[in-house]
């Protein structure tokens, strides 16, 4: 049976890893060293030209082990299970945090001078990394907002006088903490317009929320995908790790300003990853299949003013975007509770099966009002634009039984 004919949720068990390798194990067992012993002085040298990019190794072909923060196995297994699971990826990159991997992301393709063009709004980290860290570095960042059509972008562009500057755009879909829909296709096209024969304009898209079984930003023609790996490519609230995939050209780029940096997960971080992998599609399907059924519970009770979930539109544009982007809705689901941060925290306080904290994509269900709490640093008038208000609450739906997750929250509404 050829690999290519075999589903990536297969492949998870087997993919880069032979049980021959250490004593028959059918796991990956961790190897938590730093370093690896060389057959020989040649051989070392040979491993260092490659790892230094003195030399390329022909198509197919693999480095020698080296040092943990160039490769170990644990690091290179898990990299070659993600590529497969992001379609249209060649490669893969893994880093101990999903801000590890943006930064490393944007300072291997961006320049003094240059502009990274950005979705509004954005996770909060990335916002500060592009407005507070870039700038000590003379690299500027535009946004635009949710609904903006791509000439209002590019006159948006041409006013501010940056059209030569912008070496990135980057976009984050669905935006978080509201769910709204950001169209790739439109940052592929302005890309496109604004690369010239000596510069191309990368997209850079940001799948955290969707995971790669929703959505797959490559084929759409994004270059590159990030993640923060501690949500749904983990899964189980036990791991900070982040992630990168694209082209073998893209990715060979960003494991070299990887290597320094230091930023590269530890063995024992790839090795769980590796494990959650196994369990992936398991996960977000039964995560879909529940949110489906708190969304259409939530759309009927009278303490919640509105829904921002994909099962329904009120926005033709954004019905196209999903139907165009998206392959299910997801699980992570947004609402107003009539009467604004008062009533939120009642009702989360007495919350006992859902937990009240940050983070989403893990097996258990994880709840917040992100006014107050992961987008309290985001200033007042950018909140009244995206719509992130005091009555605003977000609800990551884990695994648990969905009747269970109803009868919590009508409990906590009464």
């Amino acid at each position: 049976m050829s690999e290519k004919n075999v589903h990536p949720e297969s492949l998870m068990m087997t993919l880069g890893y032979n049980p021959e390798w250490s004593e028959g194990s059918v796991k990956t067992p961790i190897f938590q060293t730093s370093t690896f012993v060389f057959k020989s002085a040649e051989e070392g040298k040979q491993f260092f030209e490659v790892i230094t990019g003195k030399k390329t190794l022909p198509p197919g072909q693999t480095n020698g082990l080296v040092y943990s923060r160039f490769n170990n196995p644990n690091l290179e297994i898990v990299e070659c299970r993600l590529a497969v699971y992001e379609k249209g990826a060649e490669d893969a990159c893994v880093f101990e945090s999903g801000m590890a991997a943006i930064s490393t992301v944007m300072l291997e393709f961006m320049r003094p001078g240059d502009i990274v063009l950005h979705s509004n709004p954005l996770y909060g980290g990335t916002n500060t990394f592009f407005k507070s860290i870039l700038s000590r570095y003379h690299i500027g960042a535009h946004g635009f907002m949710p609904g903006d059509k791509e000439e209002d972008i590019m006159k948006a562009i041409d006013a501010a006088g940056i059209k030569d500057k912008i070496s990135v755009i980057f976009v984050e879909t669905p935006a978080n903490p509201n769910n709204v829909l950001i169209d790739i296709a439109m940052c592929v096209s302005i890309a496109k317009k604004l690369s010239t024969a000596d510069r191309k304009v990368l997209v850079v898209a940001d799948n955290t929320y969707m995971g790669p079984i929703w959505q797959h930003p490559i084929p759409m023609g994004a270059d590159i995908c990030v993640y923060s790996a501690t949500k749904y490519l983990g899964g189980h609230s036990d791991i900070v790790a982040g992630a990168c995939m694209g082209s073998k050209e893209h990715i060979t780029r960003v494991k070299k300003m990887r290597n320094n940096l230091g930023g590269m997960s530890g063995p024992h971080t790839a090795w769980l990853l590796t494990r959650s992998l196994e369990t992936l599609k398991l996960r977000m399907d039964k995560q879909c299949e529940n949110a489906k059924v708190v969304a259409r519970y939530l759309r009927s009770h009278p303490k919640v003013e509105k829904v921002y979930y994909f099962d329904q539109f009120d926005n033709p544009e954004q019905e196209r975007l999903y139907k165009a982007q998206c392959s299910e809705p997801g699980a992570m689901i947004s609402f107003d509770v009539k009467g604004g941060e008062a009533e939120c925290f009642k009702f989360l306080n007495k919350l006992k099966l859902i937990k009240l904290a940050v983070s989403l994509g893990s097996t258990e269900s994880l709840i917040q009002h992100p006014y107050s709490m992961t987008h309290a640093g985001v200033p007042e008038d950018i909140k009244a634009k995206i719509n992130v208000t005091d009555k605003l609450i977000r609800f990551s739906v884990g695994v648990e039984n969905p009747q269970d997750l109803i009868a919590d929250i009508e409990s906590a509404f009464k």
